[in-house]
């Protein structure tokens, strides 16, 4: 499956470049740093190039900016159901919360009489 980008993928293409790692291809990335002993590689990210470590002095407002673009940017990826799905997931919803309902209803009357009939 490493032509077809499967749905709900959050990077598009990413299936190449691991098909190209198992083959042994090196990556081309400069942010990855090769060591190790007796001929092993191991790849390492250098802590100055960590996306991660990237800090923005925008304030708090810029944050939150930041933060409802990245929930819009997630939101997109989503795959949302189609109608006849989300009617038939919500149908089993509510079939099983009845189920589950009229089960505990049975149970507390059932032991509410057991109840009534040993101490009353």
């Amino acid at each position: 499956m490493a032509e077809k980008d499967r749905p709900g993928d959050d990077v598009p293409g990413d299936d190449e470049v691991f098909a190209d790692a198992a083959a042994g291809d090196e990556p081309d990335d400069d942010a990855l740093v090769t060591s190790g002993a007796g001929g092993t590689a191991v790849a390492e990210r250098t802590k100055d190039e960590s996306p991660k470590t990237k800090k923005s002095g925008r304030g708090p407002f810029g944050r939150i900016g930041g933060f409802f673009r990245e929930v819009t940017s997630e939101l997109r990826k989503v795959i949302w159901p189609t109608r006849k799905e989300l009617l038939t997931y919500t149908g089993v919803v509510i079939v099983f919360v009845v189920i589950m309902t009229a089960l505990v209803a049975g149970l507390d009357y059932g032991f509410g009489k057991a109840i009534l009939w040993a101490l009353g």
